[in-house]
């Protein structure tokens, strides 16, 4: 192998396997001396990234982690992989995602060849998410293309839908994309209104990179996130507190860490204290998949949710008058099979 970019790429694909590359195979694969293998370890160093040797029998070359992250090659399954699980992930607005999966993303998506691209999409299609936070969900296509034009500096088109429904079109200069935990915003110049404004992504439609460069403007003196709590209304915080008839390892281990720590009020009880954002009907379900009686101490909001929620189910479950019940399974051993239902506190 001759062409030294090609030889030096198929060198840092096989570097990239995590094991030690003895020099000798290194050079059998490539079609190469040991020498010509030093000469592109050298290379690859100079270009950052931290091949470390080792002599002796076994001794040989390896990637190591270095002060910086270098570029990284992926095969096909592996960029299927972080290609669909950045989507997953930037589809929902939650905590700890924000930006930069969704640069990740649009980096990704720039480079992926078609067939892997449609491999993705099908993938994705066939997937059905069982949880999603209290926000709407986004197409993550949105969020790469509106990404690719902020970063790329492209004058921006798309249809908006405004809190009243009414349809307008805009064409706006970029700014940065926030995640508040519920939902993704898009910080802008609106180049028809001349002002700064804030979009709710989920709301955008047929987003297009115009092609068009701008000059990046100076934010206001506050700046984006300044820009984005005065036009939208931070959710409201409350306190909760919650009994369960269940250990604390149970209930810790069935509810997200940002929940907090139950505190132990016994062998089978238990208490969480929360400070909560979420709509009271979401968090009285989420409470309710921990899958053991629980008593709500406060607010008085969430304790009439649960009564509220708890009603509904029961008139779910209650036969209509005249309605015909359904005749009873019966099990292998031939009882009746129970509906596996409990009794909530």
């Amino acid at each position: 192998m001759t062409d030294t970019p090609a030889r030096l790429l198929n060198l840092l694909s096989l570097l990239q396997t995590p094991r030690e590359w003895p020099g000798s195979e290194l050079a059998q694969r490539l079609e190469v001396s040991k020498r010509t293998i030093r000469r592109d370890i050298d290379r690859l160093r100079d270009l950052g990234y931290p091949v470390e040797a080792t002599r002796g029998a076994v001794g040989g070359y390896r990637l190591v982690a270095g002060a910086a992250m270098p570029p990284l090659l992926l095969d096909d399954e592996e960029a299927v992989a972080i290609a669909v699980g950045l989507r997953a992930g930037a589809g929902h607005a939650i905590e700890g995602v924000e930006e930069a999966s969704v640069r990740a993303l649009a980096k990704l998506e720039q480079v992926l060849p078609s067939r892997l691209r449609y491999r993705v999409n099908a993938l994705q299609a066939a997937t059905i998410p069982l949880t999603q936070g209290d926000g709407a969900t986004i197409d993550p296509r949105t969020l790469t293309a509106i990404a690719g034009a902020a970063s790329g500096e492209e004058q921006l088109r798309f249809d908006y839908r405004s809190a009243d429904g009414t349809p307008t079109k805009r064409l706006v200069e970029p700014y940065r994309l926030i995640s508040t935990g519920y939902r993704w915003y898009l910080v802008a110049y609106d180049t028809v209104r001349e002002d700064w404004r804030t979009f709710r992504v989920d709301r955008v439609s047929e987003p297009l990179a115009t092609g068009a460069r701008f000059t990046p403007r100076e934010l206001p003196a506050a700046g984006a996130e300044a820009l984005l709590s005065h036009g939208v209304a931070p959710p409201e915080k409350y306190e909760a507190e919650v009994g369960f008839d269940a250990p604390a390892a149970l209930v810790r281990a069935r509810l997200p860490e940002s929940f907090g720590m139950p505190e132990a009020t016994g062998e089978a009880s238990c208490l969480l204290r929360l400070r909560s954002s979420y709509s009271t009907e979401w968090l009285v379900f989420r409470l309710a998949l921990v899958g053991c009686d629980f008593t709500v101490h406060g607010p008085p909001e969430l304790a009439a949710r649960a009564r509220a929620l708890g009603a509904r189910l029961t008139r779910a479950a209650t036969t209509p008058a005249g309605a015909a019940r359904e005749p009873a399974r019966t099990a292998g051993n031939g009882q009746a099979a129970g509906d596996g239902t409990t009794a909530a506190g």
